[in-house]
């Protein structure tokens, strides 16, 4: 079977010199910026530049020149005045989600924005921000857009991962993706339960995915329902237990179909229900 790897693509030389500089200017603001008040500010000028081609200015008055969702708009850029979802939940801890905020948000809103199907810049942005957001997140990993977490803190992504687009990442609980681990698109991974009687008896429980693990087009992987390394879950699956090392499952609920050669592993390139691998992007110095 024929190889087709991925091609190795650029923007133009000038626009690469403005990327750059951007993602590195936002990087060291990120950095030097520990608190919720200016992370929120940073996010909200950027946001206002990225929306409406202009800087921020003062808070306008509504009046008949001005009208009210003109400034219900400018409001909702500042992540302190938006609510996110995990903010809603019982176990989240609000010390450390706080600070994660603006930057969550600040990735949410640059994926709806134009910029967001830029996939050159998108990766470096996501790398970028995944460095001050999640627990760990390695070299070489790439994140397409709309790809959603809980909270970030919980949230391991060791090198060479790959996330494509429109996957959730449940991290309410630890959740560890070893290197080389690939999420095909509109995937589920989850890691916690709810009781069946009690919906607010919430379990968190560690899920671990790979090393090089495969988990494939709309499949689902239940809270601790780990992936094994070099184990591959089919597309349209449900893992409701641990998929063992070297294995494939498919099905609902999924069941162990195929068992791989000792020491090989499954590539993008040689599995016809799989993603094709990326090249690791540079990463922002």
């Amino acid at each position: 079977m024929p190889t087709f790897p991925y091609r190795e693509l650029k923007p133009s030389q000038e626009a690469l010199a403005v990327y750059t500089k951007w993602l590195t200017c936002l990087n060291d603001e990120f950095t030097r910026a520990q608190s919720v008040d200016r992370r929120s500010e940073i996010v909200r000028n950027e946001l206002h530049q990225i929306f409406t081609g202009r800087p921020h200015g003062n808070r306008p008055r509504p009046n008949l020149n001005c009208e009210l969702s003109s400034t219900v708009f400018a409001d909702s850029l500042d992540p302190r005045n938006a609510t996110l979802e995990p903010e809603y939940y019982g176990d989240c801890d609000h010390s450390l989600y706080a600070i994660r905020k603006p930057l969550i948000f600040f990735w949410q809103m640059f994926d709806r924005s134009p910029l967001g199907i830029n996939h050159w810049l998108g990766f470096r942005v996501r790398a970028m921000l995944g460095k001050h957001i999640f627990k760990h997140i390695g070299q070489g990993v790439k994140i397409f857009h709309n790809v959603e977490f809980t909270f970030g803190y919980n949230l391991t992504i060791e090198d060479n991962c790959t996330i494509h687009k429109n996957v959730m990442l449940d991290d309410r609980g630890e959740l560890i993706l070893h290197h080389g681990t690939s999420i095909s698109d509109y995937a589920n991974v989850y890691t916690h339960t709810h009781d069946i009687n009690h919906q607010a008896d919430v379990t968190n429980k560690t899920t671990e995915l790979g090393p090089r693990a495969r988990i494939t087009y709309h499949a689902t992987v239940l809270a601790g329902s780990s992936i094994g390394t070099d184990a591959m879950l089919g597309a349209m699956a449900i893992a409701t237990h641990p998929v063992p090392d070297a294995t494939v499952a498919v099905g609902i609920p999924a069941k162990v179909k195929l068992h791989k050669q000792p020491g090989s592993t499954t590539t993008a390139e040689s599995s016809p229900c799989s993603a094709a691998p990326d090249p690791a992007p540079s990463t922002v110095s």
